[in-house]
């Protein structure tokens, strides 16, 4: 539950996003993954089928069996709910702390008839990614006015980033 203070903002989040998949989609990425392990192993050649032995792509293929299994017990387990706290000094978001010296800037994204409504966060670090936070019920002129005080405002970013995007339609 949100909780607003002149010091402190505070709300939880989903530890990652669930998505709403139904039985068309889990057909479809079966067929995908079939035929990706059939052509690790084989190749067309002439309309005809080559087994490639030696040359065949183990690798990928035990990246696409491992990918699955995680898939599967991800999807078997209840999404944890992480704490956010936005104080004076950082961000904290579970049991980690991010001083807002090792971040570059912020931006909240609000479009209320797309259902966005996200808090952006980029690293000084060009090696970590970008930190995405969904506000939920939290006010997102609050939130923006309170880390306005603290950290730059990105005013160039007017959509989600592209990476966000595709997971979002591609429900992974």
């Amino acid at each position: 539950m949100p909780e607003n203070k002149d010091k402190y903002l505070r709300w939880a989040v989903p530890e990652y996003r669930k998505p709403e998949r139904d039985r068309r989609w889990y057909i479809l990425a079966g067929v995908v993954a079939f035929l990706c392990l059939f052509f690790c192993f084989f190749a067309i050649s002439h309309w005809h089928i080559i087994f490639l032995g030696s040359g065949a792509n183990y690798l990928f293929a035990l990246i696409l069996i491992v990918a699955t299994i995680i898939m599967i017990f991800n999807e078997s387990q209840p999404t944890i709910m992480v704490n956010v706290e936005l104080s004076p000094e950082g961000l904290k978001l579970g049991q980690k702390f991010y001083s807002y010296d090792e971040l570059k800037n912020f931006c909240v994204l609000y479009r209320p008839k797309e259902s966005i409504k996200n808090l952006y966060f980029e690293f000084k670090n060009t090696m970590r990614p970008r930190l995405s936070l969904p506000l939920r019920n939290l006010d997102a002129l609050t939130v923006r006015n309170f880390l306005v005080r603290y950290l730059d405002e990105d005013l160039e970013r007017s959509n989600p980033p592209l990476s966000e995007q595709l997971t979002k339609l591609l429900k992974l």
